[in-house]
């Protein structure tokens, strides 16, 4: 089904998103509704919390992940809503294990929804490593665009780490018009367009240049996601003038041997309760309006080498790929020391407040990635279903089963 074709959709489609993000605003509660299930993470999360990879390496002898499977396994056989579910788990030099439940295979290309955000802050780090281009994460992005704006004197770090003062998901309600035909009218709700009229640094230069109701001054409130991710995203881009999905290539696809790793924006077509892709980068939607935030797609073992990035020193086979004090500035705690909401959380993890050393990135369908800074290991887990019905569930069992049973694994060895 192609959007394009369908302007009464696509504009049915914005007020659709603003509906049913209202209604997630309202109560935390409804499963159904869009992004309902990040949101409810954020509740949750404010209570509690030198060699290439390759996954066809053997199991490491004499560790046992039967009780781990038999969790996912059951969870599977209990689920009403999801078919699959797979999971892999990494130290910084080997895959320890992976296997697949239901529908899975190990080659599945599923969306990864915020779990994106990771590898997205990745990115721009290792621009900000690149001396050979003028950007830098910590300076006010006025300084890498040619024009100014309210937001400009922002910084990515602000950005990323959801502290910039512009109101995230919790604020989509003020975000533009939800019937617009234009992207004036649209406003900041072009973060989540893939109509042909939105294109990537026009909405970026339309986000930074229109402030919205409630916003507050940089570094004094957590709001999470939202258009200040895309805001980041669209100012790497100008700086290195090359496309986000190049940056994500360049810095990550090629040097750590990538097979799929491609960034989308697949909200609207969802939204219309449609999906056109079918698990290959050529089917998914928005690509020209890449969702900074929430809009990747990739598969077991690619997820798992740049889990292995964080637990090496920031390596990719040969090549560093991060320095060490990059790794180490994601996990700083900047979401839990402002004023407004302080909510533990760096630069695209949230900090375990539950578990220490712990730092995860759950999305929007379920899937979440974690690494385990005390016991050097990482683990990514996937789901493609997109109804967003429960998806709150594999979440709670990852946080809440499996990652103390992944624990009690590595310590028993």
């Amino acid at each position: 089904m192609v959007l394009r074709a369908l302007p009464w959709l696509i504009r049915r489609s914005f007020f659709a998103l603003i509906v049913a993000l209202l209604a997630m605003a309202n109560s935390a509660s409804a499963a159904s509704s869009f992004f309902s299930a990040l949101l409810s993470q954020v509740q949750s999360l404010r209570v509690g919390v030198q060699g290439e990879p390759s996954n066809e390496q053997p199991p490491i002898a004499g560790l046992d992940f039967s009780e781990v499977d038999g969790a996912f396994q059951s969870f599977i056989d209990d689920s009403a809503v999801f078919d699959g579910i797979s999971y892999v788990v990494v130290d910084a030099k080997a895959t320890l294990h992976t296997e697949t439940f239901g529908d899975h295979t190990e080659d599945l290309v599923v969306m990864l929804a915020s779990t994106s955000k990771v590898p997205a802050v990745m990115t721009l780090l290792a621009l900000d490593e690149d001396s050979s281009v003028s950007f830098s994460v910590d300076q006010p992005v006025s300084t890498m665009l040619p024009y100014e704006g309210v937001y400009t004197d922002r910084t990515i770090v602000q950005m990323v780490s959801n502290t910039t003062g512009i109101p995230g998901l919790s604020a989509l309600n003020s975000y533009g018009n939800p019937f617009g035909q234009t992207l004036e009218d649209l406003n900041h709700l072009c973060t989540f367009a893939a109509s042909d009229f939105v294109e990537f640094e026009a909405c970026g230069q339309q986000l930074l240049t229109n402030e919205l109701a409630a916003s507050q001054p940089a570094g004094d409130s957590f709001d999470y996601g939202g258009s200040q991710w895309q805001a980041a995203g669209v100012t790497a881009s100008v700086a290195a003038n090359t496309t986000w999905n190049q940056l994500v290539d360049q810095y990550l696809g090629v040097p750590c041997g990538l097979e799929v790793f491609t960034f989308g924006n697949p909200w609207q077509e969802l939204n219309l309760g449609i999906s056109s892709f079918n698990g290959t980068v050529e089917s998914l939607p928005g690509q020209s309006n890449p969702h900074i935030g929430g809009g990747a797609i990739t598969n077991l073992a690619d997820y798992a080498k740049l889990l292995q990035v964080h637990l090496n020193g920031g390596f990719c086979g040969d090549q560093q790929v991060l320095s060490q004090t990059a790794l180490d500035r994601m996990r700083v705690d900047r979401g839990g020391v402002v004023s407004i909401n302080p909510t533990p959380y760096g630069m695209g993890w949230w900090i375990s407040s539950d578990n220490p050393g712990v730092y995860d990135d759950p999305g929007a369908f379920g899937a979440i990635s974690f690494i385990d800074v005390e016991r050097g290991i990482g683990g990514y887990i996937a789901i493609d279903d997109y109804s967003r019905e429960d998806a709150g569930a594999p979440v709670d069992l990852v946080r809440q089963t499996i990652i103390p049973l992944i624990q009690a694994v590595i310590d028993s060895r």
